[in-house]
């Protein structure tokens, strides 16, 4: 493998280039041995929120600002829409005529799918399937969802098991994958999540994988702000455990340091877990960075990806 000290020297390089025009130019790099970068959604939220961009552009917005060619969605931004099967056609559309690929459609809704309530958890299972149906109209090849819950570990487990199997059979109908992410608190926690779908035993029950997000005492787990985190599930433990079931792999980042490292996840020991495991999906880039724009975020994110898988083993 080659030493960081080297791969420092290359990626400096490479990120001094930031204030030149031509950094930010696309299909300099050869695809060869490259991975497939797609771009998440959230990584623009505060332009969706503030109505800067309108999120029916998404996919030619990925094209075209980033070169990016496959988008995974945010429900969020869609939730007037959720059971309009004319718009979710017109949505397919915009993607094909801008060459891009959809890929995943991140779902969070208000019921939780790990309810202790049998009649709020049927409610939580149901309202997940519209967004199954819209993902299957876009060519998405999972919907994403949240593994929270109430009670006890072991209640909590049975509640998951018991509304996860469900989904995923309604899921696998339409050859649309479920798959679950590390979103802090027991989410976070790869032994517990890998037991599920274990325990679910569908194939199209899965993982996506988050770099960040394996704060094990705050939902959502972030691990961004490590003030408001003390204890954490090792991200490189939790990768690990997490690939073998991956349909995806969500590259968190929140800020850069003079070399084009992102300051909180180790990208080097990270990406080499995935490339070992010979995943061949697409690695999405998820800024959650605070002090720069989203923009000069995902660009930033889309470089470090490349650069450091380029001088991995």
């Amino acid at each position: 493998m080659k030493s960081r000290r080297t791969f420092l020297k290359k990626t400096t390089l490479a990120f001094a280039a930031i204030s030149m025009p031509t950094f930010y130019t696309y299909g300099n790099k050869s695809e060869i041995n490259m991975p497939h970068i797609s771009l998440a959604q959230w990584s623009l939220n505060r332009a969706f929120f503030s109505k800067t961009l309108d999120p029916i552009n998404f996919a030619s917005i990925a094209k075209n600002n980033y070169g990016i060619s496959a988008v995974e969605y945010v429900n969020q931004f869609y939730v007037d829409y959720a059971s309009d099967e004319k718009f979710w056609n017109q949505m397919a559309k915009r993607a094909t005529d801008s060459e891009v690929q959809s890929l995943i459609m991140m779902v969070d809704e208000k019921e939780k799918l790990g309810d202790s309530n049998a009649n709020t958890r049927k409610t939580a299972i149901e309202s997940h399937y519209k967004w199954v149906n819209a993902a299957k109209i876009l060519g998405c090849h999972s919907i994403r969802v949240n593994a929270f819950g109430d009670g006890g570990l072991d209640e909590l487990e049975a509640s998951l098991v018991d509304s996860l199997s469900i989904l995923t059979e309604y899921a696998a109908k339409e050859k649309v994958h479920v798959i679950l992410e590390n979103h802090g608190l027991h989410t976070s926690n790869a032994d517990f999540m890998t037991g599920l779908i274990k325990a679910v035993n569908n194939p199209y029950l899965g993982t996506l994988p988050d770099f960040g997000n394996w704060c094990l005492n705050a939902e959502w787990g972030s691990t961004q702000k490590t003030k408001n985190c003390t204890n954490v599930y090792p991200p490189e433990e939790g990768i690990a455990k997490f690939l073998p079931y991956a349909k995806g792999v969500s590259a968190k980042s929140y800020s850069f340091d003079a070399d084009g490292f992102d300051l909180v996840i180790d990208y080097p020991k990270l990406l080499q877990l995935v490339k070992d495991a010979d995943f061949n999906g697409h690695i999405g880039i998820e800024f959650e960075g605070e002090n720069m724009s989203e923009p000069e975020g995902i660009k930033m994110t889309k470089a470090l990806i490349e650069n450091v898988w380029e001088s991995l083993n």
